[in-house]
């Protein structure tokens, strides 16, 4: 079958690719160029997690400029170049994991192939497509990759700015987790294992299971058996060492002493994690729209809470006591949620050896104590373990209610960063009644506090409330004006008549 002809985004994406390269300007002007070219854009998988955070910084800037605004930036053409080969380089990496050239599709071409699709002519994220997979498939049968949708919701997500894929389901919160979801099965590769190269480690592999017969350093030796499809190998899985380059919690944490054997499986089952469930906001009705089963999956942390831990290091609210309990539990607990960000699964199917279960229940301790001495911060993230089942509270009802119930005490400290959160709990439903009002209220707390992105919400919201009094006001006078009409229409005719 000889090849399809090229579409006008292929051209576009390979002369935006090579201008990158050369040095040269992006036609039209790129914004953030510089910062693109100390991302080290090599085509590597480790490429898309530091697009990630150039990602997560834009917003910040944003944030701080005051111009974080999506459809006001959607209309900047230097910030839509910069969505845009972000998108092209994607499609790049995903198709070099394929070993498969990317097709570029825009609407158009979309609409021909892919007739099954629902797309929206006006939504920019739906605009263009890259096509990946098998080199034996035929062209119209590769499989579709939505690029600039997970680039939206890094810049502009928000549990007020929900970002649904074409494909259906949510978008991915980052272009890492977005292709990684859609990476070859190997499955049978499975003898294949990625281990960090500074631990001695000797594999052997028995049909379908894995034996790693040693991993051995100065504190500790780990002897372990795991079928081959159930051990999850990555630069970031925390294997019974990987926490040991950390000081955690000062002296807290009890590491096995060098004369101690550790023999265990490498994750073992975790205590029971309850999921989040997490409930829609109140909207107006709307029609079900039939999608094609989406291939994305949802992202392991609720949006949420990913959001929480963002504003947890971008906005900074004094405190005035347990800062180092804080600080220290932190550098624990960030280490399991940046294993967890990587998973394409919930995260309470993700386990861990019983020891990094342990680490982390001292960590979620000393949490608990910066809470108890009045740390808001500490009240936030101790909350968030709570709501999700994963803190120290054993019952699932009271552990909502304690998750709540830091979540309030926070925010009653005039923490905007609690008050926006709170707002999301109510208008969810998420620990207590769905609740549109006290949603709104805490909205306009958090904005009245200097939270940017509430008060940009609560700018939205006036906006549409005066809009829609303006409306009733007109529709209002135009029946007024039609009563009127009317009348002097039958005075008229009986004038007419007695004349």
């Amino acid at each position: 079958m000889s090849a399809s002809p090229l579409t006008p985004l292929d051209y576009i994406a390979e002369g935006y690719w090579q201008d990158f390269l050369a040095g040269r300007p992006v036609a039209g002007g790129i914004a953030y160029e510089t910062q693109l070219h100390n991302c080290a854009l090599d085509e590597s998988l480790e490429s898309l997690q530091r697009i990630d955070t150039l990602l997560s910084q834009v917003r910040r800037d944003m944030i701080k400029g005051g111009i974080w605004n999506e459809a006001t930036l959607l209309v900047d053409e230097h910030y839509r170049n910069f969505m845009v080969f972000l998108g092209f380089y994607a499609g790049r990496v995903l198709s070099r994991q394929w070993q498969h050239k990317p097709r570029w599709y825009g609407q158009f071409e979309l609409r021909k192939r892919y007739p099954e699709l629902s797309l929206i002519t006006d939504d920019f994220y739906q605009h263009m497509a890259v096509g990946y997979g098998d080199n034996n498939a035929t062209t119209d049968a590769l499989p579709l990759f939505f690029a600039l949708e997970p680039i939206g919701l890094r810049l502009f997500g928000s549990i007020d700015r929900q970002f649904e894929a074409v494909q259906g389901g949510q978008a991915a919160s980052g272009l890492y987790q977005a292709v990684s979801a859609r990476l070859p099965d190997l499955s049978d590769q499975a003898n294949s294992l990625k281990i960090p190269s500074n631990q001695a480690t000797e594999v052997a592999t028995h049909n379908t299971t894995q034996s790693i017969h040693s991993m051995t350093d100065s504190s500790t030796t780990i002897s372990t058996s795991q079928p081959a499809n159930h051990y999850e190998a990555s630069e970031d899985v925390p294997v019974n060492n990987e926490f040991d380059d950390v000081n955690v919690i000062s002296s807290n944490i009890e590491r096995p002493s060098a004369a101690t054997t550790i023999s265990e499986p490498l994750v073992s089952t975790a205590p029971r994690q309850p999921e989040l469930q997490v409930k829609p906001e109140l909207t107006k009705s709307e029609s079900p729209v039939i999608k094609p089963k989406s291939s994305v999956k949802t992202p392991p942390t609720p949006e949420m809470f990913t959001q929480l831990l963002i504003e947890l290091d971008e906005i900074e609210v004094p405190q005035i006591a347990g800062v180092t309990e804080y600080q220290q539990a932190c550098k624990v607990l960030d280490q399991f949620e940046r294993h967890i960000a990587k998973q394409d699964k919930p995260r309470n199917q993700v386990v861990f050896s019983d020891s990094h279960i342990a680490a982390k229940n001292k960590a979620l301790l000393a949490l608990q104590a910066a809470a108890e001495a009045g740390d808001t911060a500490a009240m936030l993230r101790l909350a968030m373990y709570e709501l999700l089942g994963e803190g120290l509270t054993a019952d699932d009802e009271e552990a909502k209610k304690s998750g709540v119930e830091w979540v309030k005490q926070s925010a009653s400290k005039n923490d905007s960063r609690a008050q926006r959160l709170l707002s999301k709990l109510y208008y969810q439903g998420v620990g207590v009644p769905q609740d549109i009002d006290s949603g709104k209220y805490w909205l306009e707390q958090a904005a009245d506090n200097g939270h940017i992105e509430a008060a940009n919400l609560v700018s939205q919201w006036e906006q549409a409330q005066a809009l829609i009094t303006t409306q009733k006001q007109e529709q209002h006078s135009i029946k007024r004006y039609q009563l009127l009409f009317g009348a002097v229409i039958v005075v008229a005719v009986l004038i007419l008549i007695i004349v």
